[in-house]
């Protein structure tokens, strides 16, 4: 069972600024030790903020092979999708548009199942370990308790024999990474703000609280898992 230190800040703003600055530490701890990094960022509308500071942070950027954890079964242009709000944030400026992007692939596949077959090849070729293994996870949490789209009731939460699998949530076919790589991570980090995830994010931390009902519980890596929370995220646990 994995263990969890929880990060309180006052505002959204504070947690951006500090989940950018503690990414961008641990990325240039991994690049001291390795060649290269690999990462796996979450989407939605938490992280936008931290991205768009991280892409400012002045890191090897060169080095670092950036992934998303999950990604809707859209085009790259849809308002939606994880890679644009990454190409309008991390990727958007110079240092951060140096990073070597791997897009997920999507529509140009012709099924939800192609496209999570080819991630799946690409990342085991960029990463070593089976199942591979990022340096370095960055998750979030849904209102429901999911995580990258591991959504409850879904037959993705129950797939562990695959790295990658096609989930659906909030009427959207989505790729995501399976609950054994995301706990085969080095370092995880869950980003939480907002009142809406008070509820979740108790039951993240909750031993006893089981992964059907909030399937973020999944993600049980050997490291401590850190959870930067804002206090509006955050009330239940004071």
């Amino acid at each position: 069972m994995s263990s969890y230190r929880v990060d309180i800040f006052n505002e959204q703003k504070d947690l951006a600024r500090n989940a950018s600055q503690i990414i961008a530490s641990h990325i240039d701890l991994v690049l001291d030790q390795r060649d290269r990094a690999q990462v796996a960022l979450c989407g939605g509308s938490t992280p936008a903020e931290t991205y768009c500071l991280l892409g400012e942070e002045h890191l090897p950027w060169d080095r670092v092979d950036v992934f998303l954890g999950d990604e809707r079964w859209v085009h790259a242009d849809d308002q939606s999708s994880n890679q644009g709000m990454l190409q309008r944030t991390l990727l958007s400026r110079d240092p951060g548009s140096k990073a070597k992007f791997h897009p997920t692939p999507t529509l140009e596949l012709g099924s939800p199942e192609k496209s999570a077959e080819k991630f799946e090849s690409l990342i085991k070729q960029i990463c070593i370990g089976e199942p591979p293994v990022f340096d370095l996870i960055v998750l979030g949490l849904g209102d429901d308790g999911h995580t990258a789209s591991l959504f409850p009731g879904t037959k993705a939460v129950e797939v562990k024999d695959s790295f990658v699998t096609v989930g659906s949530g909030k009427g959207q076919h989505r790729i995501t990474l399976t609950a054994p790589v995301l706990s085969a991570a080095r370092k995880v980090i869950f980003l939480v703000s907002g009142a809406l995830k008070q509820i979740p994010l108790k039951r993240l931390i909750d031993e006893g609280e089981l992964p059907e009902r909030t399937p973020a519980k999944l993600v049980q890596p050997y490291t401590e898992i850190l959870v930067l929370a804002d206090k509006a995220a955050a009330l239940l646990l004071e």
